[in-house]
């Protein structure tokens, strides 16, 4: 994932700034783990509906609440949205990415994660 940019010519209104250039693997880390994040919430809304003891392991961390399992779920996806940027970004520090590549796979699981948090969609398991 460490092709070269197309874009390298510089938009003629910043030129005469003089701009250093930065690596863009921290950005693309942002965007892969929202993209991770948000599938999590959706395998968790989903798997929900299919697992008992997975429901109950969710509502576990409503804390008397009344949330249910909508708890457990955003916490968890939540961990793994911050689980997996920390880890990219500290993979992809200082490195050139294809962007574009990892933008598609981000917005992929996210449309997917999306997906799975529909009524239509998760009550099929249940």
């Amino acid at each position: 994932m460490t092709d070269r940019h197309h874009d390298e010519r510089i938009a003629p209104e910043l030129e005469g700034l003089h701009l250093p250039t930065k690596p863009d693997g921290p950005g693309a880390a942002a965007m892969l783990a929202a993209g991770i994040g948000i599938f999590v919430l959706g395998l968790m809304t989903t798997f929900n509906e299919v697992s008992e003891g997975l429901h109950d392991f969710l509502q576990s961390f409503e804390m008397g609440r009344g949330v249910g399992p909508l708890a457990g779920k955003t916490i968890v996806a939540v961990i793994a949205w911050l689980v997996a940027w920390i880890i990219l970004a500290a993979i992809w520090r200082g490195k050139e990415m294809n962007i574009k590549r990892v933008f598609w796979i981000g917005l992929i699981l996210g449309v997917l994660g999306g997906i799975l948090t529909f009524p239509p969609v998760f009550l099929a398991f249940a």
